[in-house]
């Protein structure tokens, strides 16, 4: 090999992270080999200033005025040998992330392209050029080589996209083919589950990832996000404390602690561990929209937008990110910029009811009232596991006296719960509150007294109950029906009540934090 000496020599002090060195050392170089690593050395000395110059700022919030500096001399040298066809897959790749960071996207796509038909077996190409795909349509018309690679390369942009079917069913096959012990694929599939809200079955995968290599660090962020939803104190406690005995220095490790000390509510200790993650690397994206959860945790909106804002500047399809930017500007009362904010997420997430009714909320408070009732519906449509999107409907109904429309979906409201066996207390007992004096007014006196017993089990809509009761027969006999004595059943009532049930929710206020498992922007507000 030509300049084998130089490379070697450079090689050695690119490994000791002396990218300088490395570059000065293969100036004169002609091998495509030696080409490459003087580029890619140059582009990593340019990165490795930058996030220096960041880490010695007090908050990493603040670094979004840091750029690699090396980036438009890169592209004028590449772009020359580009012309002259003196790039290899590996040169191409490089000339395709130089571009994708200028943020000329267009022109990144078809180098990436080009870089994927000369070496295939390259995974950061298609990982580059996965970012650059925006929908399920430009995914399906890209013209990509027939190779098993490109298996891979659907089932992760699938997962990138949301499309968390598909993405499942290209790594299922992709572990009958003889790949199912592969702990990529098996944690792929645990993320797909995560985001498909099986929690239980994602936590599962991932024990049994952790048992199967009890020193991989990979996804046990993800673990632990998982483990903070489901409220696993102790399990969370003994994670953390074997992943830090693996590498107390990984940013895993770091994620993993913050969020033991977010679910003890220490938010500050949580912070400081998240800081410390994107340190050590500040395109960490789980840390910045972690940061941005605990920042709103404690009102602190300024940091909690900047923090969203970075981790949207590190993947735009992040809907945690977007989503917190709403729920911080709805504390702001800024109902246009959640609106937007909203918007983005459940552009992310078609089928999320969480964004839906997120989106309706921020309608209904600009008294967009048609806006609100179709998110609302629509989140009822696409499964709204927790019923909160028919009590919205059947208050925006009731508010403007549509009575008939407000009772029926409030009927099906307490029916989903009962048939769930879930309860919410406060919009339970107003739902049998609202119903029975619906059918009291309807003349349905069965149904008025069926929902005024329960309106009886409730400490708050006790005594309401009871006079719903004593109203029925006179109604009954000015409707000229057979009267029917319920006295007595009002009698029996006097010592019938039902405690609220405890609240089990993690945190306070209506934050990121509770609603989900867990910037350069284009059009900021």
């Amino acid at each position: 090999m030509e300049d084998f000496d130089s490379y070697s020599l450079a090689k050695t002090y690119f490994d000791l992270r002396e990218y300088d060195r490395a570059a000065f050392f293969l100036e004169k170089s002609t091998s495509s080999r030696a080409i490459f690593l003087h580029l890619y050395a140059k582009y990593l000395a340019g990165e490795k200033r930058k996030y220096d110059e960041m880490t010695e700022m007090m908050s990493p919030v603040h670094n979004k005025n840091f750029k690699n500096g090396a980036l438009k001399s890169l592209r004028v040298e590449l772009e020359a040998r580009y012309k002259d066809d003196k790039l290899d897959g590996f040169g191409l790749y490089l000339y395709g992330v130089v571009l994708k960071k200028l943020e000329l996207l267009k022109e990144a796509e078809p180098i990436l392209l080009d870089s994927i038909h000369r070496n295939p077996l390259h995974w950061g190409s298609w990982k580059e050029l996965s970012s650059l795909i925006t929908d399920r349509e430009m995914l399906n018309s890209i013209q990509l080589p027939n190779h098993w690679m490109k298996e891979f390369f659907f089932a992760h942009t699938c997962l990138e996209l949301q499309l968390n079917e598909d993405a499942l069913k290209h790594y299922t096959l992709l572990s009958e083919a003889g790949l199912g012990d592969n702990t990529y694929i098996i944690s792929q599939m645990a993320v797909a589950h995560d985001n498909l809200r099986a929690v239980d079955e994602a936590v599962e995968i991932l024990a049994k990832l952790e048992k199967v290599d009890p020193y991989r660090l990979e996804n046990m962020d993800t673990y632990s996000n998982l483990l903070y939803v489901k409220e696993m104190k102790a399990e969370l406690s003994r994670l953390a404390h074997r992943v830090c005995e693996v590498d107390k220095y990984r940013v895993e490790t770091c994620c993993v602690i913050g969020n033991y000390y977010s679910l003890r509510s220490e938010h500050e200790k949580a912070i400081l561990y998240f800081q410390r993650a994107l340190k050590l690397n500040p395109n960490y994206l789980s840390a910045w929209t972690l940061m941005g959860h605990e920042y709103t945790e404690m009102k602190n909106t300024s940091a909690a937008i900047e923090a969203y804002r970075q981790a949207i500047e590190v993947n735009r399809r992040d809907f945690r990110a977007w989503y917190g930017l709403g729920q911080t500007y709805e504390i702001l009362k800024m109902y246009f910029y959640c609106v937007y904010y909203f918007r983005q997420a459940q552009q992310l997430r078609p089928n999320d009811s969480r964004m839906l009714v997120a989106l309706g909320e921020s309608y209904e408070k600009l008294d967009k009232v048609v806006e609100a009732k179709k998110c609302y519906w629509r989140a009822y449509s696409v499964g709204d596991i927790e019923g909160i999107a028919l009590v919205r409907l059947a208050k925006l109904y009731a508010r403007f006296n549509e009575d008939d429309k407000a009772a029926s979906f409030y009927t099906k409201f307490v029916e989903q719960m009962e048939q769930l066996g879930t309860a919410d207390t406060e919009e339970q007992c107003q739902a049998y509150r609202f119903l029975a004096r619906y059918h009291l007014k309807q003349q349905n006196f069965e149904f008025a007294t069926s929902y005024a017993h329960k309106c009886c089990e409730y400490n708050e809509t006790k005594e309401e109950g009871k006079a719903i009761l004593k109203e029925i027969p006179n109604k009954r006999q000015s409707a000229g029906t057979p009267n029917v004595d319920e006295r007595q059943a009002v009698e029996d009532l006097g010592s019938l009540t039902r405690q609220p049930l405890s609240s089990t929710s993690h945190g306070n206020g209506n934050t990121p934090r509770q609603h989900l498992s867990m910037m350069n922007l284009t059009f900021t507000p």
